[in-house]
């Protein structure tokens, strides 16, 4: 019998506590799993993260890469009907957290950050109760 594959040290691969204390599994996608990000000065902020350990989009076979792209697609289309904000932003960075993965940040009109780059990690941080997380997350998915 083969030893059992040794995941990265990645929040995303072992999906444990640096991932619950950051996010929330909103639903899963066709190569991917939609994230509600628990600081929510951007209302609605998500995080679409690849199912598997790669950095890159060059690093995906061209069907994932397709797969992958209509995954952050559909999410955005959903949190624009879930918030109806004016504007998208996507980032992809991966600079600290080598794991293919894009934040999208619905902006508003008069919102924080509106017509610049959104802060990664804004201060002071905005954080919902449980409640109000589960109420985004039902409008998201209704929206998927």
């Amino acid at each position: 019998m083969l030893p059992a594959p040794t995941l990265p040290d990645c929040f995303y691969c072992r999906k444990d506590e640096r991932l619950d204390a950051l996010m929330i599994k909103v639903a899963p996608l066709q190569v991917s799993t939609l994230y509600l990000f628990k600081e929510q000065t951007y209302h609605g902020r998500c995080v679409v993260a690849y199912k598997h350990h790669v950095n890159e989009l060059y690093e995906l076979p061209p069907a994932e890469l397709a797969l992958f792209t209509q995954d952050v697609a559909r999410a955005a289309q959903a949190l624009k009907a879930a918030f109806d904000p004016a504007k998208i932003n996507y980032g992809a960075y991966s600079d600290k957290l080598p794991h293919l993965h894009v934040h999208l940040v619905p902006k508003y009109v008069d919102g924080p950050s509106w017509g610049t780059t959104f802060t990664m990690m804004p201060e002071p941080k905005k954080l919902l109760a449980d409640a109000d997380y589960a109420v985004l997350i039902a409008k998201i998915r209704a929206a998927l």
